[in-house]
């Protein structure tokens, strides 16, 4: 009867110790920042350079352009090619005032790497034009932009500002698109294959936050 017992025993805590790991999985699955969901009539701003902008490609294939066409919700493109953090920076209060966006896809800072400026001063800036935009209520998506280098990762700035803020990011996308010479038109601008696919990456992640069904 004592071993009936034990054995009983044993299989009920393995049972519980399986329960425990998979609601952690769960949990760990549901993460991450989330984002209110956008409504009919809600509108989108694209905020950035020159991957913004849709350089390497015609209007119609940039991002921007992309992401309205399959999410049918008004996108607006606010590049600047050739735009650094610190004029960005500048310029986004009036941007914010013209539009009115209900959520902005912030892609921001690679001039500052590829001009080697501080990356505490990007940093800064990309702080900045986030506190503006949720000191307004408004919604804010991070996407992270690698440092030039042999092994392409996004700088690590912008997942330290996702957590400071508590803002959905995009971390690996550009690091993997800038790796792949395919879906590239020149050394640091995509192709329009390589901008549907950013397209696709800033969808899942809208989706994955809560903002589209």
């Amino acid at each position: 009867m004592k071993a009936l017992l034990d054995y009983r025993n044993t299989k009920r805590r393995h049972w519980l110790a399986n329960l425990m790991i998979a609601s952690l999985l769960l949990l760990s699955a549901c993460g991450g920042a989330r984002l209110d969901p956008l409504a009919p009539g809600d509108r989108i701003l694209a905020f950035g350079d020159s991957l913004t902008v849709g350089v390497g490609t015609g209007g119609d294939s940039a991002y921007p352009a992309v992401l309205q066409r399959m999410t049918r919700i008004e996108v607006i493109n606010a590049g600047v090619s050739g735009e650094t953090s610190a004029e960005g920076r500048q310029r986004l209060p009036a941007v914010l005032d013209e539009y009115r966006p209900d959520l902005v896809i912030l892609c921001h800072g690679g001039n500052d790497f590829l001009r080697r400026q501080d990356t505490s001063a990007t940093k800064a800036n990309l702080a900045a034009m986030i506190e503006l935009m949720q000191s307004r209520g408004i919604q804010v998506v991070l996407i992270g932009v690698p440092e030039p280098g042999i092994f392409l990762s996004s700088a690590k700035l912008y997942a330290e500002l996702a957590d400071q803020y508590d803002i959905p990011i995009d971390n690996n996308t550009m690091a993997d698109l800038q790796g792949n010479a395919s879906l590239k038109s020149d050394r640091v601008h995509l192709n329009a294959a390589g901008y549907q696919q950013f397209a696709e990456a800033v969808l899942a992640l809208l989706s994955e936050a809560g903002a589209l069904p």
